[in-house]
């Protein structure tokens, strides 16, 4: 497993390769897996996601308590953020929407961020990738999120359960930066940079979910931190850099998360899921199906 974003950085500078490629080169020395055959993983991946994104803009089924959103900010008109994050943040939330109604999805890194990923690099595919090889960028760039991940799990946490949703939104939200950073040229410094910045903008962020459904705020986080991760990946690559290094602030994320009260761990017992409108909301969904 990757321990440390630092060593990929440092492989990258001293043989002048990409991210991704010193990310497959520790891969394939540590597991003993071919690089292309880990590519080959990767592009099932993304051949995944893709279906999923698919999938969850044609969906009709409902979520439980919160209403449709995706089309909404689709056809919402001259968005102050502008096309690529109102598209990015539209695909988050339909495919967290379906994540609600049980629909197949790539957790990335898990289901309740399951959205903020494939928002953030289609969103790229169609306003920055024509003319571009979009399939083996998309595969680099899952490849360099995937890296993020994989060294946030060894050195902290993905789940809201031991985290909050710091662990979860938040690290989708960092993958993806460092992923958007790589797509758009930039150094593998910045894409470190990009996700450093991205983690730093969530750290003690609490998983509430109200009535324990993945659902509210889940969804609108999906939709809101594609956001985040966009702008701290163009404030890397205009040369901003983050203070701490990508790998302390993992380590500080993982702190704050078992500092964290259990009431603010995705057990439903603080935060916006004890809030009065909630404890309503839960109450008149009950009368309903009792009715």
């Amino acid at each position: 497993m990757l321990k440390a974003v630092e060593k990929i950085i440092k492989l990258a500078d001293e043989k002048k390769i990409s991210f991704p490629e010193a990310v497959l080169l520790l891969d394939a020395a540590e597991t003993g897996v071919p690089a292309e055959e880990i590519r080959g993983r990767m592009a099932e991946r993304l051949a995944d996601m893709r279906r999923s994104v698919r999938e969850a803009c044609a969906n009709t089924v409902p979520c439980r308590i919160e209403p449709p959103m995706g089309p909404k900010l689709r056809a919402y008109q001259e968005p102050m953020a502008g096309d690529f994050i109102l598209a990015a943040s539209a695909t988050a939330m339909e495919v967290a929407s379906y994540n609600a109604t049980m629909g197949r999805i790539v957790a990335a890194p898990t289901a309740g961020s399951c959205g903020i990923i494939p928002g953030m690099l289609f969103a790229w595919e169609f306003f920055r990738g024509e003319g571009k090889d979009t399939e083996a960028m998309l595969i680099d760039a899952l490849i360099t999120a995937g890296a993020v991940g994989e060294v946030t799990a060894f050195r902290a946490t993905l789940a809201g359960a031991d985290g909050g949703c710091q662990a979860e939104c938040g690290a989708a939200a960092a993958m993806g930066a460092a992923a958007l950073a790589f797509l758009q040229g930039g150094t593998p410094a910045m894409c470190a940079h990009a996700a450093a910045m991205t983690f730093k903008s969530v750290l003690g962020l609490a998983c509430d979910p109200v009535g324990g459904l993945v659902e509210c705020p889940c969804i609108k986080r999906n939709g809101i931190l594609v956001a985040n991760g966009t702008l701290c990946a163009d404030m890397a690559l205009a040369g901003i850099e983050s203070v701490i290094p990508l790998d302390e602030v993992i380590d500080s994320m993982g702190q704050i998360g078992r500092m964290m009260a259990p009431a603010l761990r995705e057990t439903s017992q603080g935060g916006l899921a004890v809030t009065q409108a909630a404890a309503e909301l839960m109450r008149d969904r009950t009368d309903r199906i009792g009715g």
